[in-house]
């Protein structure tokens, strides 16, 4: 963990009057932490280096009674705390730098984070990606006053500015006091806290603005290929218009678009699913279905207000998009299974899917939220009717054809959704479907559903291979056997036999 120095860095100043202060401080700091952190403690002797980190662990525990004592002779102490290990290190007592191989710094448990005091006797070996919380002793103003500067080294600069940002945002949100504990979220770099204030549980959502990757195609990076959201303006834009047409989308009680802050009604954290691991709830799973029933059988726009001086237009889900999609396949999941892409590869799989994905291209359009899976769904049973399920995740929702959010639910690449019920929700769709307008086409939406189940498990497993070579998260591997089953359902229709076929031949099942 202990690399080479690096400087450049985001600072900030914050004011610690008093004990309330010194919470607020340390609220922000457990929050933001991830596995595999490392803050660094500055300040003179007294200064509050200790105390500090006594109540951080204490706030990460979850326990205020734990007791903390000061490593300063004992150098080093672990705590296994729920989100992860934690060293409290003080390098106070080190004469020489020489000294750091002794304490045990190559053999911290794995994702540990790291609080280090006196990080000066470790000058040139601190890595280059860290916080550094820096106490001043201000004896004029008061015995508890101190002013503390944060600063973010590395690719934690804009962490530190987003810390700022976020205490900003809590405090004119009126929930400034608040407990604030972390979520589990997404694969993205959005992250989740829950709190209680006016008087209710509330969630806190950090989106920072999604940076432009590489250009692969056209100039345009992925994200704009496949467009994908680059802030929380569509999640905003979406959120009103789903609850305006009687959906459990949260309502919004604040925003800051610009920074990326949206303080929402909690929907609970009842799933659709059940068991470990989770298998489908069918009634869940039924309601699930209703919604998009009733979803798609609507005239719905493809512009949508967010505030009085702005729209959101709603992306086609274009040929551009699906392709660039069923392509992290050739770019991720073929080099994960050691299988070279050639030309000839790429143009070939290409072309199939142009003259797969074309009748779905040329289908009526709806909005196609993209996520909708049992993570991004919850049960609301005090309500009721298609209100009863609660919906978390589509600020990347699209305009395009029915088939792709009922083939997201019913082949669900977290949970296995047994074939029998994989069958008799797409018949409850197709049937609600015809019985609300007798001009639906369930041969051809079966067709269309087909498609779209084939082209959703390329994208996955591309993904998820992305995921763990890119991303350093593995534990999406274990998904991959299921997406595959799922591919392999969805490949059986006649329309789909050219891909079938060369899906057999060149593409090896997960390992």
């Amino acid at each position: 963990m202990l690399q080479s120095k690096s400087g450049g860095g985001s600072s900030h100043r914050v004011v610690l009057p008093n004990e309330k202060a010194l919470h607020h401080l340390v609220t922000d700091i457990a929050v933001a932490l991830e596995p595999g952190d490392m803050v660094t403690l500055s300040g003179d002797l007294g200064a509050g280096k200790t105390t500090f980190a006594r109540a951080l662990i204490r706030r990460l525990a979850g326990d205020p009674a734990i007791e903390v004592p000061s490593p300063s002779f004992t150098l080093m102490q672990t705590y296994e705390l729920p989100r992860f290990p934690l060293v409290h290190a003080d390098l106070y007592r080190l004469s020489d730098t020489s000294e750091l191989d002794e304490l045990g710094f190559e053999d911290l448990p794995t994702g540990a984070v790291v609080l280090l005091e006196w990080p000066d006797r470790a000058a040139g070996s601190l890595p280059p990606d860290r916080f550094d919380i820096t106490f001043t002793l201000s004896p004029q103003r008061g015995l508890d006053y101190r002013d503390v500067r944060i600063t973010g080294h590395g690719r934690f600069a804009q962490r530190a500015a987003r810390l700022a940002a976020e205490r900003k945002f809590v405090d004119e949100a009126g929930c400034g006091e608040a407990a604030r504990e972390r979520i589990a979220g997404d694969a993205s770099a959005r992250s989740y806290q829950r709190l209680t204030a006016r008087g209710r549980p509330l969630i806190l959502m950090n989106s920072p603005r999604r940076p432009d990757g590489p250009a692969v195609r056209k100039g345009k990076p992925y994200s704009a290929l496949a467009h994908l959201a680059e802030d929380v303006t569509p999640f905003v834009a979406l959120a009103n218009g789903l609850r305006e047409r009687g959906l459990s989308a949260p309502e919004i009680l604040a925003t800051d678009l610009a920074e990326g802050f949206l303080l929402l009604e909690d929907l609970g954290s009842t799933p659709v699913v059940e068991g470990d691991p989770g298998a489908p709830i069918p009634e869940r799973y039924q309601a699930a279905t209703d919604l998009l029933v009733e979803l798609h059988g609507q005239r719905l726009p493809d512009t949508l207000p967010v505030t009085p001086q702005l729209v959101h237009r709603i992306p086609s889900y274009d040929l551009d998009a699906l392709l660039i999609e069923a392509e992290l396949l050739l770019d991720w999941y073929l080099p994960y299974r050691g299988v070279a892409v050639t030309g000839t590869i790429r143009d070939t799989y290409t072309a199939m899917w142009r003259d797969a994905l074309e009748p779905a291209l040329a289908a009526p359009r709806t909005w196609v939220l993209r996520d909708f899976h049992s993570p991004n769904l919850l049960w609301l049973p005090e309500r009721t009717g298609i209100a009863r399920v609660g919906l978390l995740d589509f600020q990347d929702a699209l305009m395009g054809p029915a088939g792709y959010d009922v083939a997201s639910l019913l082949q669900d690449a977290r949970v296995d959704v047994p074939e029998e019920l994989e069958i008799e929700l797409l018949g409850r769709y197709a049937t609600a479907r015809r019985h609300a307008d007798a001009n639906f086409d369930v041969a051809a939406f079966v067709q269309m559903y087909s498609t779209l189940a084939a082209q959703r498990a390329a994208k996955i497993l591309g993904i998820f291979a992305r995921l763990d070579r890119r991303d350093g998260k593995p534990q999406y591997l274990r998904h991959l056997p299921r997406v595959w089953g799922y591919l392999e359902r969805a490949l059986v229709h006649p329309t789909l036999a050219r891909l079938e076929l060369w899906f057999q031949a060149h593409v090896p099942p997960p390992g």
